[in-house]
């Protein structure tokens, strides 16, 4: 009989990619999603598969469902959705991290936790390694996501320290590729949209502040790479190190789309980074994974896809 996996967030960017790759694996999936921010079209290439289903609910309500493997990837991951509605994020980042490590414990089924760069904060060290604690405002407008991800993690090391759940927790640093929305705000997406419909392209602050972006088949690999590892008891970076400052990438997607779009600055919003780069010693060591798709590489993809829906 094949196992059954169950990817919370699996409608959403990065959840639909490992709903592809795990049925690609051979394993029943379950997506579970109440799409807020996931999307239909994002999944709905699977809907004939049979080892797919749909299970459409609000991960803050506690659910009875036995499965086993668990990937907890639901959440709003950029700035203008969880900002939306910040009550909602932080809801989704706790709550949802409790009713998906309750049904791990009953299930007896290992937990991966998609946790974010976002926790390190404004970082004062560089790169970010996992024993940093991180530099975050809990009462900034970013932190119903931030303090919410620290927060899971939190819960994810006291449901194994107490009920000895098996859990896993990377650190995700900045993703792109296709299925990306085209209105999320993420730099990669706006800058892209912008540079192939002929707008301002906007970059905030005076663009010299840092960024490390993983192609999403990069991320997939590392996620399943770190899965297939026995247990441990700290979370590890998932990212792509090479650092490029964000009025770099916007000169890139110029050059990349041929587009005679103005880049114009604007002001940086409260808390924003000023620079992000993982140190991913841990989780190469402990896998052998390392990212291979060029920022070059990766941004082409990324433009045929928007090429193809804006």
């Amino acid at each position: 009989m094949k196992s059954v996996t169950l990817v919370s967030g699996g409608a959403g960017f990065l959840g639909s990619h490992l709903c592809d790759r795990l049925l690609l694996q051979e394993k029943n999936v379950i997506c579970l999603d109440n799409f807020q921010t996931g999307r239909r079209e994002n999944i709905a290439h699977l809907i004939e598969n049979p080892g797919f289903n749909i299970l459409e609910h609000n991960i803050w309500e506690p659910i009875n469902i036995n499965v086993d493997q668990i990937f907890n990837l639901a959440c709003p991951a950029s700035p203008i959705a969880y900002q939306k509605d910040p009550v909602s994020t932080i809801k989704t980042a706790v709550l949802g991290a409790i009713n998906m490590l309750d049904v791990a414990k009953i299930s007896k089924a290992p937990i991966f936790q998609a946790s974010t760069s976002e926790v390190y904060g404004d970082p004062s060290i560089h790169p970010q390694e996992e024993s940093y604690w991180g530099h975050v405002n809990p009462i900034g407008v970013r932190a119903c996501y931030d303090e919410g991800k620290r927060c899971a993690e939190t819960l994810f090391f006291d449901y194994r320290r107490q009920f000895e759940v098996d859990v896993k927790v990377g650190r995700i640093f900045n993703t792109y590729g296709p299925k990306m929305q085209i209105d999320d705000g993420r730099a990669v997406s706006n800058f892209i949209v912008q540079a192939l419909t002929g707008a301002d392209i906007t970059v905030f602050g005076n663009g010299n502040q840092t960024r490390s972006f993983c192609y999403v088949d990069d991320l997939i690999d590392g996620i399943l790479a770190f899965d297939a590892c026995g247990p441990v008891a700290t979370p590890f970076n998932l990212g792509n190190p090479h650092e490029v400052s964000v009025l770099e990438l916007a000169e890139l997607i110029c050059r990349y789309t041929k587009s005679n779009s103005r880049i114009v600055l604007k002001p940086l919003p409260m808390d924003d980074p000023t620079k992000r780069q993982p140190d991913i010693g841990k989780i190469q060591k402990l896998t052998g994974w390392s990212p291979k798709v060029t920022l070059e590489d990766g941004l082409k993809e990324t433009i045929k896809y928007f090429q193809r829906v804006v």
